[in-house]
């Protein structure tokens, strides 16, 4: 009964944040400033630790820091070579050459595609410490549960950042809300390789580091001021930095 109380708090959570961020879609650019501090802050303060963690006794830091930078060279090659990301053609959307649309879909899906995999990931994490004990699942719950808010902003972010609509935003916030409550069940169905947790994880650092710092951040500055867009972004990693330590 409590993984189900668990469950709809996560999806709850995840649901709110989107629906900031679609309320408030005339601020994209401190959202996107948010959002980019707040992957930067989960991928250094939630999921790096978590994989050293997970990764004890199975790997050593060095494999660790290197999936970390496997994971970065990986989505920046799958940036480059097949979504042709530039600020100059997509900031603009009302200039957009609706050639490019099926890129710009494709590179928004791919980004909140990978957000949503890391939920699942994190319902995982969550059923996995429950069947360890009530104790160590109710800690991983409410480290999850404390940035699945900003989980749901940093989604919408991804698909409106990339020329999507209100719609196909609503559709990948329900998917990103659902993927830890998938995540939770798919533990009572397949037992998932401890070894092989950290690496994920890690990969997963290296992609969130590079969707913050190569995608988000550098776009919530373009054509805006600098000062708050700033400020959000320390704000964003901030929030993310005290949940996690509040939660442990």
């Amino acid at each position: 009964m409590t993984l189900i109380y668990v469950a709809i708090g996560a999806l709850v959570a995840t649901l709110l944040g989107g629906l900031f961020a679609i309320r408030w879609s005339d601020k994209l650019h401190l959202i996107l400033g948010f959002s980019a501090g707040a992957l930067i802050g989960v991928a250094l303060f939630d999921l790096l630790p978590e994989a050293m963690a997970a990764a004890d006794g199975f790997f050593s830091a060095d494999t660790v820091m290197l999936s970390v930078a496997l994971g970065f060279a990986c989505y920046m090659i799958l940036d480059r070579l097949f979504f042709m990301h530039g600020h100059d053609d997509h900031c603009d959307h009302s200039r957009r050459d609706l050639s490019h649309e099926g890129e710009v879909g494709a590179r928004g899906s791919f980004g909140a595609g990978s957000l949503s995999f890391h939920s699942f990931l994190d319902g995982v994490a969550i059923g996995l410490g429950f069947h360890v004990s009530t104790a160590v699942g109710a800690v991983v719950a409410a480290a999850v549960l404390t940035h699945d808010f900003s989980d749901g902003i940093n989604t919408v972010s991804m698909i409106l950042r990339h020329g999507g609509d209100r719609k196909q935003a609503l559709r990948w916030l329900m998917i990103d809300a659902l993927a830890p409550v998938a995540g939770i069940a798919s533990t009572f169905l397949v037992a998932i390789p401890a070894a092989a947790t950290g690496i994920v994880l890690s990969v997963f650092c290296g992609f969130f580091l590079y969707i913050g710092a190569s995608d988000l951040l550098p776009e919530s500055h373009h054509a805006h001021p600098t000062r708050w867009t700033t400020f959000a972004t320390i704000l964003g990693m901030a929030v993310i930095y005290l949940a996690v330590r509040f939660a442990s």
